[in-house]
């Protein structure tokens, strides 16, 4: 029974031990508040210079280079990664192996070596490696070298190139080919290399890093997002002072005994694990040096993504044309309409040598100082437009069989959203296309192109969609619809 007792007995606290633990509790309590008030106060302050950083631009005076022995470790990291982990691409293939540098032999494959190279980086710049791979080796069996590539035209190159945009790269390859075979060789080092027509900065260092061993940097987007990073760079990327400061922290990282492979290996980790979006921080081979992982580790109010800090895109401005198609036919109404007749031609106007889309063959086509709406307002305005460029009344010497406005195309360039108001009309001819020709003065280039030598065409891919879209509209509607009714829709202005 005393044992039973002595286990229900409790012992009750004191006044003064109530008093000592609730002490304790709220001490203890207030220490965490104090915690928490601390961490919301760093959060807060990162955040803040975060922001800052990304308002001023800071020229990156407060960011110290890499000491000689960080740069050692993340060179030594990134190339075994790289020697590991890379793709195969058709470039890289021509680029490795070989004879570098030793005698003619040497010479020559350093010279195929650079030109492989320049031409990839030129294709690859704002398009995706996917893409590029086809258009490179249908490049590469067509003008196999410099020399092959200096002996074409500009047609022939704007055919092989059609679909990949931004033709003003093409137009680039092939005039600087031209400079290369007449000066005789391939300027070895990066800065005789920038003194070619539309080889820049980052073009020159990677040809000279990779194809002649010279050890300079290679910076593209990819490699300024991993340099963000590591460093955790907050100013603004396209501000001068911030690329030169990043090209400068570039240099420090490139191996002097492997300055190609590791400025590949910068741009393969950026490509890859260094994404916009979902970096593989798990997997990178220099997650350890990188700032912004361990920021990310320890405040919590920052992200690897927020480096480099984004910077607003350019509003995109809106254009406006009207896009005549204009088919020339000798044959029947039926047949042109059926598109049964084997003579019939489109007809198609060079642009200007300079500006946008510089050079290329497209339909008729009028830019409007705002969006017309109304067919009938367009139709004069493109009829003008005729008659200016051609100095000719096509009434006299055509008969119109059919105008009719096929519908609406929106193209977007990268800074452009053009809006295409496309329209097939059918012309048939008084007499032939010799006397066509013979009457025209056109104060532009032009020629007229049969249906089978538009489709293997190098068109832009903006004319390529406008030509589908007549075939289709021919397919779906035109074809379908009584003659006598199509006679009627066949008023024109002109």
């Amino acid at each position: 029974m005393k044992a039973a007792g002595r286990k229900r007995r409790k012992v009750c606290p004191t006044m003064e031990e109530k008093a000592q633990k609730k002490t304790a509790t709220e001490a203890s309590r207030a220490a965490e508040e104090e915690k928490v008030k601390k961490r919301t106060a760093v959060k807060a302050s990162a955040r803040q210079c975060h922001r800052e950083g990304m308002e001023s631009g800071s020229t990156l005076g407060d960011i110290e280079d890499f000491s000689a022995d960080d740069a050692q470790r993340i060179r030594a990291a990134l190339l075994r990664w790289y020697d590991v982990h890379r793709r195969v691409l058709p470039w890289r293939t021509a680029n490795s192996g070989g004879i570098r540098g030793n005698g003619e032999e040497g010479k020559e494959v350093d010279q195929e070596r650079a030109y492989a190279v320049w031409v990839s980086e030129m294709m690859l710049q704002q398009t995706r490696v996917q893409t590029v791979i086809a258009y490179y080796n249908r490049w590469m069996d067509k003008w196999p070298t410099v020399h092959h590539l200096a002996s074409a035209s500009q047609e022939e190159v704007n055919e092989v190139w059609a679909g990949l945009g931004y033709y003003r790269r093409a137009r680039f390859l092939l005039e600087g080919a031209k400079s290369i075979v007449q000066e005789g060789e391939f300027p070895r080092t990066a800065s005789e290399l920038r003194k070619v027509r539309g080889i820049g900065d980052y073009t020159a260092g990677a040809i000279a890093s990779i194809a002649f061993n010279e050890a300079v940097p290679a910076v593209d987007g990819n490699v300024v997002r991993v340099i963000s990073r590591l460093k955790a760079i907050s100013a603004n990327p396209k501000k001068s002072t911030t690329v030169k400061g990043i090209w400068k922290l570039a240099s420090q990282l490139v191996d002097p005994l492997r300055p190609g492979d590791s400025n590949q290996a910068m741009m393969e980790l950026g490509a890859t694990l260094c994404s916009t979006t979902t970096p593989g921080c798990s997997a990178c081979p220099i997650s350890e040096a990188c700032l912004a992982l361990s920021l990310s580790r320890s405040s919590g109010s920052t992200d690897v993504t927020d480096y480099p800090s984004k910077v607003a895109k350019t509003k995109q401005r809106h254009d406006f044309a009207a896009v005549c198609v204009v088919q020339l036919t000798e044959g029947s109404d039926e047949e042109s309409l059926r598109g049964r007749n084997n003579n019939d031609v489109l007809l198609l106007v060079k642009r200007p040598e300079e500006g946008l889309l510089a050079g290329l063959w497209e339909f008729p086509t009028v830019l409007l100082d705002e969006e017309v709406i109304d067919v009938g307002t367009r139709r004069k305005i493109v009829d003008k437009y005729l008659k200016e460029l051609f100095h000719i009344n096509l009434k006299e010497i055509c008969n119109v069989i059919l105008r009719e406005d096929v519908g609406k195309y929106v193209h977007i360039f990268s800074h452009i959203r053009l809006h295409m108001h496309v329209e097939l009309l059918i012309l048939k001819l008084e007499g032939d296309l010799r006397q066509f020709s013979e009457n025209i003065q056109c104060t532009s280039a032009w020629k007229c192109v049969d249906g089978k030598s538009m489709k293997n065409m190098g068109l832009t891919s903006g004319v390529r969609k406008v030509y589908n879209m007549i075939q289709d509209y021919k397919k779906q509607q035109l074809l379908q619809c009584p003659m006598l009714s199509l006679r009627k829709k066949c008023k024109s202005s002109i």
